[in-house]
């Protein structure tokens, strides 16, 4: 029939333009067969690789001074801002610190919260001269609290060996510093445990 004779040759045809590269004699004995699998020629697309971001070393931070606060900054009204952002932060973690919420799933947040701001009181120590010692934490690393006092004076106290008390609207924190010996973007992702022993 006519229309089969059309079939044929718009299936060569089309056959011909989807595979330039296969001879006429290919695609012939491709038409003999049922089924007709088109071949897809495409490119490869390389990959580029990311670059990794170095960042300085521990030495390179000292000696640029990172982390060092100038002398003219060492005021504690400079700070006091920032201790009334804190206290918001604080709020909207716990959805608001009512007298009904439960003292310990305030704790937990606590613990994992960035303490950046925050006023914190030495309240023991195996060290009698950082009993009392109060102020803004400005600065906290691994081991140690750096906290400007209301005299304008920059205290470094260790965590070890202390115990700090944190006061937000009535509700009175301890925080064991033998127990939260970490960053502070450590902190965020461990679990503490609510019991155990204390010590200092």
């Amino acid at each position: 029939p006519q229309d089969s004779e059309k079939a044929k040759t718009f299936v060569h045809a089309f056959l011909k333009r989807s595979m330039p590269k296969m001879a006429d004699e290919a695609i012939q004995d491709m038409l003999t067969r049922k089924a007709v699998v088109l071949e897809h020629y495409h490119k490869k697309q390389t990959k580029q690789k990311r670059k990794k971001t170095k960042g300085f070393t521990a030495k390179q931070r000292r000696e640029l001074r990172l982390f060092e606060i100038e002398p003219e900054q060492q005021r504690y009204a400079i700070f006091l801002p920032l201790h009334e952002l804190w206290k918001q932060y604080i709020r909207d973690l716990c959805h608001g610190l009512k007298p009904d919420t439960q003292p310990h799933m305030i704790q937990g947040k606590l613990l994992k919260a960035d303490l950046h701001g925050a006023i914190v009181t030495v309240t023991k120590s195996k060290c009698p001269s950082y009993v009392g010692i109060t102020g803004i934490i400005l600065q906290e690393f691994k081991h140690i609290f750096k906290i400007i006092t209301k005299e304008d004076k920059l205290k470094v106290v260790p965590k070890l060996n202390n115990v700090f008390s944190l006061e937000l609207d009535g509700f009175i924190s301890y925080i064991y510093g033998s127990k939260f010996l970490l960053r502070a973007s450590e902190r965020s992702a461990k679990k503490f445990k609510l019991k155990g022993t204390i010590d200092l």
